[in-house]
C-alpha cells in the first residue's frame, strides 16, 4: 500500500496508539490463558535443516512432546512404537507421582509460563509506540506499530532486563487487536544480573500468529538467532525455527 505524507498523517493522528496496545495485551492476555487446552503439531528445523515434528499435548498437569516424524516423513512403525511406549510409561510415571511431586513438576511448567506473563505484561513499559500506518498481512489489516525503548525504564526482574537493549515492530490485527506479527531486535548490548553474560546486537526474533477457535490465537511461527557473551570469554550462537500447526481444543475434544 503506497502512503503519501497527507493520507499519513490523517491516519496516525486519529489513532489511540495507547489504547491500540493495551487492547492488544489484553487480548493476547487471554490466548496465553487459554493455550494449555490446545494440543498442538510442533515442527522444529535444526542447524543443518532437518526437521523433527512432534504431537505436543498436556498430560496430567504439563506437556508431552511425543516424536511422530522426522525430516517431514511418518516414523517407521518400529520407531512408532518406541515412541509409544516412551510415552506409555511417561503416563504411568505421573499417575504414581506422589502429590508434592506431581505439584514441583507442574510449578515447573507455570514458571515458564509466568516468565511469558511477566514479558508480555512489560511491553506496555517498556516501549514506546509510534504507529507508522496501516497495510495487509496475511488477508487481514493490521495497524503497523515501531517499538523503541523507554527511557528511564527499569525491569522489575532478570527476565525483563533485556527488553532494555531492544527495539521492535508489531502488526496487530485493527478488528480483533491480536498480533498478526512481532519482529524485535537487540540494539546495544544487555547483562543479565545473576549470570556471567550479555546479550548482545544480532540477537533477534520473530512470532507470528493465527486464528485457531473461538476468537483465541496462538503462535504458527516462531525464529530466532541469538549472540551471547558468556564469562566474558566465549561467544555463544543458537538459533530456532519452529512451526506450530493442527492446533486441537482438547477439552472440547473430551466433550465429543
Amino acid at each position: 500500500m503506497a502512503w503519501t505524507a497527507g493520507s499519513l498523517w490523517a491516519v496516525t493522528s486519529s489513532v489511540d496508539v495507547n489504547a491500540i496496545v493495551h487492547r492488544s495485551v489484553a487480548a493476547n492476555r487471554a490466548d496465553w490463558q487459554a493455550a494449555p487446552s490446545y494440543s498442538y503439531l510442533e515442527r522444529e528445523v535444526d542447524q543443518n535443516g532437518g526437521t523433527k515434528t512432534y504431537h505436543v499435548r498436556m498430560i496430567r498437569g504439563s506437556p508431552y512432546r511425543e516424536l511422530v516424524a522426522v525430516n517431514g516423513e511418518p516414523l517407521p512403525p518400529e520407531r512408532q512404537a518406541q515412541e509409544q511406549s516412551r510415552m506409555t510409561a511417561a503416563i504411568a510415571h505421573r499417575e504414581a507421582e506422589s502429590p508434592s511431586e506431581t505439584a514441583r513438576r507442574i510449578a515447573n511448567y507455570e514458571k515458564e509460563r509466568r516468565r511469558d506473563e511477566v514479558l508480555l505484561n512489560q511491553l506496555v513499559q517498556a516501549f514506546d509506540f509510534k504507529l507508522q500506518g496501516e497495510q495487509s498481512l496475511d488477508g487481514r489489516n493490521v495497524y503497523v506499530l515501531r517499538a523503541t525503548p523507554r527511557q528511564g525504564y527499569i525491569p522489575p526482574n532478570r527476565d525483563s532486563q533485556v527488553l532494555t537493549g531492544m527495539r521492535g515492530k508489531l502488526w496487530i490485527d485493527t478488528a480483533t487487536f491480536q498480533w498478526v506479527k512481532v519482529e524485535a531486535e537487540v540494539v546495544r548490548p544487555v547483562w543479565i544480573e545473576g549470570f556471567l553474560a550479555k546479550v548482545e546486537p544480532g540477537t533477534r526474533f520473530d512470532l507470528e500468529y493465527a486464528p485457531v477457535s473461538g476468537g483465541i490465537w496462538l503462535p504458527k511461527h516462531y525464529g530466532m538467532k541469538s549472540r551471547a557473551k558468556v564469562l566474558f570469554l566465549f561467544t555463544s550462537r543458537e538459533q530456532e525455527d519452529d512451526t506450530y500447526y493442527d492446533y486441537r481444543n482438547t477439552a472440547e475434544t473430551a466433550q465429543r
